[in-house]
């Protein structure tokens, strides 16, 4: 059971942090600031998404 139970929060991790990736390099900062942001979440995983939700860099809201 405990195998499983790891293997799920494995892969939740991993979804975490592949949407994390995804949503660095297509937003509109400057390439120095995606690299550090991506390594980040690439050697600290959990803890660099935890990071990045918190202290990212958010979309900027066009105001109409």
């Amino acid at each position: 059971m405990d195998i499983e139970i790891a293997g799920i929060g494995g892969m939740i991790v991993l979804a975490l942090s592949v949407w994390a990736i995804i949503s660095i390099v297509g937003s509109a900062n400057s390439t120095g600031s995606k690299v550090l942001w991506s390594l980040l979440i690439l050697i600290l995983p959990l803890l660099g998404f935890v990071i990045w939700l918190i202290a990212g860099p958010r979309s900027r809201q066009v105001a109409h």
